[in-house]
């Protein structure tokens, strides 16, 4: 549910691992673009999408019968949207959240939303996550992910819907530390990407990753994450993936505002969303709901939404009152 990049890589997954895969599509010239050409040409041009593939713009036709219902709108736009799917969601479906975002005024994470909204147990929601980049996977380059619920075997089934020779799906219950993972790490890149965008290099670029790493770990533990999970592929892998790579919104995003671009200029450019962008107040509120310190979420929210000037909060990042730093912390 859901035509942009990653929801469109997730259909071509499953149909590339020997599913049925229908592709729900909000504007009729992508949808057409899928079944005519096969091809999203608005997301991922030159991208051919196997022929058993088709894109719908009723949602009502793209969710009959589904085993999977694969949730990849805007994270501040899932509420809503899942409240209009409601009537025509399969009973026994799992619904699986491939968003990156924790939703602004509740600091709810995605599968909470999808368990307020629908009404369902817990092992009937899923996550997928990991450091997968959509124009990458969708070309067939090599990747991997994780498959996330608390029932196991719920896990498993979307492991083995998930899996292709090029693509590696791993399983896990903690649903916590994935989904904080996925959402923190936008954060983290939009930092990475202003020092860039200021002309910094690889030694602060890896100041952050790792300390950024450190900040997704704390929240984590507070809310009762499995530490492991920061160690894997929803952890590490999606941060040093999303931090690094030009092809990541958030990192992109991040490098405009630190080559001086205004944050009404880049959103004006940006065609598509750089969850971290609006996550991070939520994120921060999360932070201090529990007590946690987060330095960087903090400096990124004070550039976006508070005016802050990024070379001040570069400074009052880096110039902080030292405390003791156990290592690997």
């Amino acid at each position: 549910m859901g035509a942009g990049s990653w929801g469109t890589t997730f259909t071509k997954l499953l149909r590339d691992a020997g599913g049925e895969a229908v592709l729900w599509g909000r504007r009729p010239e992508v949808v057409e673009a899928v079944n005519e050409r096969h091809e999203n040409p608005d997301y991922l041009p030159g991208v051919t999408l196997p022929v058993g593939v088709r894109a719908t713009l009723d949602p009502a036709e793209a969710l009959k019968g589904a085993d999977f219902v694969a949730l990849a709108v805007p994270a501040q736009t899932l509420r809503q949207n899942l409240r209009e799917w409601l009537p025509h969601l399969p009973p026994d479906a799992v619904l699986v959240s491939l968003m990156k975002g924790v939703e602004i005024g509740t600091s709810l994470r995605m599968s909470e939303v999808i368990r307020e909204v629908a009404g369902v147990p817990e092992e009937r929601v899923g996550v997928f996550c990991g450091p997968n980049l959509a124009r990458e996977i969708a070309s067939g380059e090599p990747g991997a992910a994780v498959a996330a619920c608390v029932d196991e075997s719920v896990a498993q089934r979307l492991q083995a819907a998930t899996m292709t020779p090029y693509f590696r799906v791993y399983t896990s219950t903690d649903m916590v530390g994935c989904e904080l993972g996925g959402a923190v790490k936008n954060i983290v890149a939009l930092c990475v990407g202003m020092s860039v965008g200021l002309g910094f290099g690889a030694s602060t670029q890896a100041l952050l990753i790792t300390r950024g790493l450190a900040e997704i770990a704390r929240l984590g533990a507070a809310l009762g994450a499995d530490e492991h999970t920061f160690a894997g592929l929803a952890g590490m892998g999606d941060l040093v993936g999303t931090c690094i790579s030009p092809l990541s919104r958030n990192r992109t995003f991040g490098e405009n505002l630190g080559r001086g671009m205004t944050l009404d200029e880049v959103i004006a450019a940006t065609k598509q969303t750089a969850e971290g962008v609006k996550s991070s107040e939520a994120v921060l509120e999360l932070a201090r709901k529990h007590g946690v310190e987060m330095p960087i979420t903090e400096a990124v929210t004070a550039v976006l939404h508070h005016g802050m000037p990024i070379k001040e909060a570069a400074v009052s990042l880096i110039s902080r009152s030292p405390k003791p730093e156990r290592y690997g912390v």
